[in-house]
């Protein structure tokens, strides 16, 4: 399977991020092509990662086939075989698509990131440590670093076009989608994470926190949408290795990580684009850290 940093399929391009792009098919239809972009400290490397575009689609469509009985959502196929079927002018394009691309259903998408917490980690942890809150509301007294939060914690958060995005109270959401919908998403969230949480463990990943996108479909039903549980869209960290206290290793990107800590530490990096050459044994590495989630999370080895 040939990387692919940028794709150029025979459909209107209505959107590119730093994975995905995302290509219009009739009204009601969009194809989630994941290119094998990766992205790090907010700088996306000018190296791709083998297969990591594979893996963050094929793990996404097979959590959706896991979900059918507990949220309604928006994939139709990630079969290359099955789209083109759907979509005849990517006939020619079938090594462009296979195992990385998404059809799915169109949706009105709702502005907010549903991040759930089953741990403190990350920005969490650093508002926690200064101000003992979580989007300016209180805590429990004495957490640690990576502590497991029983029960999780539904930690909404706005849609940033670039950068980070910003943590914000579940009563700003009920101000900007109202209180139903916001009652409804933090359902939807809390449910599909909770089963997440517990299939991933029995394989040995901890889903430390995840977010989530939602979206209103032309039947007005609102529906899980996106990437989902994925190495990217999650902070998976291994059963065997996690210990409270203190920070816990990236399960995906962290030989990524480790890599430009040093070179930021060593002075040859200031954290802004663009980022250092990648060596070929980092891109190996994590490489192997994208395909293991895979076997991890699905009990299989990625075929596509």
């Amino acid at each position: 399977m040939t990387a692919m940093r940028t794709s150029d399929l025979p459909l209107p391009k209505i959107g590119s991020g730093k994975v995905r792009d995302i290509y219009a098919v009739g009204d009601d239809r969009v194809l989630l092509l994941t290119t094998d972009r990766i992205s790090a400290f907010d700088v996306v490397m000018a190296e791709t990662i083998p297969m990591k575009g594979a893996v963050l689609t094929q793990i996404s469509a097979w959590w959706f086939r896991q979900l059918e009985s507990t949220v309604p959502h928006h994939m139709i196929s990630a079969d290359a075989d099955e789209i083109i079927r759907a979509v005849p002018a990517l006939k020619d394009h079938r090594a462009d698509i296979v195992g990385r691309a998404m059809l799915c259903k169109r949706t009105e998408v709702f502005p907010i990131e549903c991040v759930i917490r089953g741990y403190i980690s990350g920005s969490a942890w650093k508002e926690y440590a200064a101000e003992g809150t979580l989007a300016g509301e209180k805590l429990a007294a004495g957490l640690v670093e990576s502590q497991k939060l029983e029960p999780a914690i539904f930690s909404p958060a706005t849609k940033a076009e670039a950068g980070h995005d910003e943590n914000i109270t579940v009563a700003r959401v009920r101000e900007i989608v109202g209180a139903e919908v916001a009652a409804t998403l933090e359902k939807m969230a809390r449910d599909v994470y909770g089963y997440g949480e517990q299939t991933s463990r029995a394989r040995g990943i901890i889903i430390a926190d995840t977010k989530f996108e939602f979206g209103r479909d032309k039947d007005g039903r609102i529906i899980l949408i996106d990437e989902v549980m994925t190495p990217d869209s999650s902070r998976f960290w291994a059963v065997d290795a996690y210990k409270p206290g203190q920070p816990q290793p990236s399960f995906d990107k962290q030989p990524l990580r480790d890599y430009l800590d040093a070179e930021r530490r060593a002075g040859r990096w200031n954290g802004d684009a663009p980022a250092p050459p990648l060596p070929a044994s980092v891109v190996d590495a994590t490489s192997k850290r994208y395909l293991e989630a895979y076997r991890r999370v699905t009990g299989t080895e990625l075929k596509v």
